[in-house]
């Protein structure tokens, strides 16, 4: 095989390392935006943050200030370290030590009190797990020792909704041998264990979790005992929902049916979710919207990310700085600093543009609901703003808007379509609302199905089909017509 040298012309699309960083911070999140330019405070000394107050004539000021410090450093002949200043022995003083001390217990005082509101504000940050609750119990609870083993094999094996997900056998082979322990110490341990608190936790199924809370909240009455005998007895039944069946067996009338049914459902089917150890997750909203004389304003969250700039300081010394590798290092920085500044105003410019054109197109929804929202589609904003639809992902995707009806992910403004019968378009999110709120006016003991919600619909223009309605049902986790069947 003959080598050969060839020369060969082509394009391609090369993405620049600003490009790059630029599109990174477009698709990232608030928090992950404020994690990236922290990253960048601590990596380019030319970076630093806007304080409130800060202007121009405060930086030239103290530029210049620099520079002047800079030459009398210069021209001053050296001196000594310890001779730098001369202190006079005696210094004016216009205060006593126990005003300064009174003032720092004042201050201290101020400060703990302003800590402690903030505390009850946003609530205590150290939270417990479940396990670690039902421990401390077990703990106050006179255990001998070889109970406290069986408990705490118990307790592991507690998931986090309260139930017991292991087998009494498969708890008693973590015990050791020598313990010479019975099946029968194993549950009197989980008897005990199911009075601690919160209610109803280490049951074996939801049927048993019920029927300890009955027996420990709602106390003894005749009523309390018919709900007992009610859970315990005819559970399937009540699952089922077959009133009449439960009627029947129970010699009840319809009344106090429905009144057992609430005494039932004002239980907690997870008594586990009482205690838990996740910390609240608080969204921070990208962008705002308001209505101002009956004009729709977007505004960007200025609190969302902190306002970085270059430091004049360090910016100005890069021509003050003799040696040419200190230069380059400084120079690399001072650019860097600037792509990434111009990067940040690039990805604001770009989230209001594209917040603003929603608004736009979806001011029937932040006027009247989710009944007026009208379908629109990646390519649709895309177009209007002259941009790729692979950008408007990226901008919409983790970015929050504040409006008068709540905050919402910019993504929940997009939603496919279905043709009505006039030849428009009714977008999914719509169709859902228009469901929902069928399924809420309903008629309790006959509730509307899949199918004569959708004869519903099309009598309305709007045509779906039956497995359509089903989708969107079980999208916003709404039960079938036979679970939602209730006493009137």
């Amino acid at each position: 095989m003959k080598q050969a040298l060839q020369l060969r012309l082509g394009q391609h699309l090369t993405m620049t390392p600003q490009l790059q960083q630029a599109i990174k911070l477009l698709q990232l999140s608030t928090l992950e935006l404020q994690q990236e330019i922290q990253e960048a405070l601590d990596s380019n000394l030319m970076l630093e943050v806007a304080e409130d107050g800060d202007d121009d004539s405060q930086a030239k000021a103290s530029e210049n200030n620099k520079e002047t410090a800079d030459a009398n450093a210069a021209d001053a002949p050296e001196q000594d370290s310890t001779q730098v200043e001369s202190l006079p022995d005696e210094l004016p003083v216009d205060s006593a030590w126990d005003d300064i001390y009174e003032n720092i217990q004042t201050t201290s005082s101020a400060s703990s009190y302003q800590e402690s509101d903030r505390d009850q504000e946003f609530g205590d940050t150290d939270t417990e797990s479940l396990q670690e609750h039902l421990r401390w119990q077990m703990q106050l609870t006179p255990f001998s020792d070889t109970d406290l083993l069986i408990a705490d094999a118990i307790i592991d094996a507690i998931n986090d909704d309260g139930f017991l997900r292991a087998e009494l056998e498969d708890i008693l082979k973590l015990i050791p041998e020598e313990r010479e322990v019975e099946l029968d110490e194993v549950e009197a341990v989980l008897h005990r264990i199911q009075n601690f608190d919160p209610p109803g936790v280490a049951a074996r199924n939801i049927q048993e979790s019920l029927q300890l809370q009955l027996k420990q909240i709602l106390g003894e009455s005749e009523e309390n005992n018919i709900a007992l005998t009610l859970v315990s007895e005819y559970f399937d039944l009540l699952a089922n929902r077959d009133f009449n069946q439960l009627m029947r067996k129970l010699n009840i009338d319809e009344e106090s049916l429905k009144s057992l049914i609430n005494i039932i459902q004002s239980l907690n089917p997870r008594p586990g979710s009482q205690i838990t150890s996740n910390k609240p997750e608080y969204i921070v909203p990208d962008v705002f919207v308001r209505k101002v004389n009956d004009v729709w304003k977007v505004e960007l969250n200025a609190d969302a990310a902190p306002k970085i700039r270059i430091n004049s300081q360090y910016a100005s010394m890069v021509k003050q700085v003799k040696s040419s590798s200190d230069t380059t290092y400084m120079k690399n920085h001072l650019q860097e600093a600037r792509w990434f500044i111009k990067s940040l105003a690039s990805r604001n410019e770009t989230l209001l543009k594209v917040a603003t054109c929603i608004v736009e197109r979806q001011r029937a929804f932040l006027e009247y609901g989710d009944e007026a929202m009208k379908a629109l589609v990646l390519h649709d904003i895309a177009e209007a703003v002259e941009m790729h639809e692979s950008t408007i992902s990226r901008v919409t995707t983790k970015k929050y808007m504040h409006t008068p009806r709540g905050i919402f992910e910019l993504k929940y403004f997009f939603s496919s379509h279905v043709s009505t019968a006039d030849g428009g378009e009714c977008s999914a999110t719509a169709i859902r609302a228009l469901i929902k709120k069928l399924i809420a006016a309903e008629t309790p003991n006959k509730p509307l199905s899949d199918s004569k919600i959708a004869t519903i619909l099309s009598d309305q223009g709007i045509n779906v089909a039956r497995r359509t309605v089903a989708k969107y049902r079980e999208a916003m986790t709404i039960p079938p017509s036979n679970e939602r069947k209730r006493l009137a």
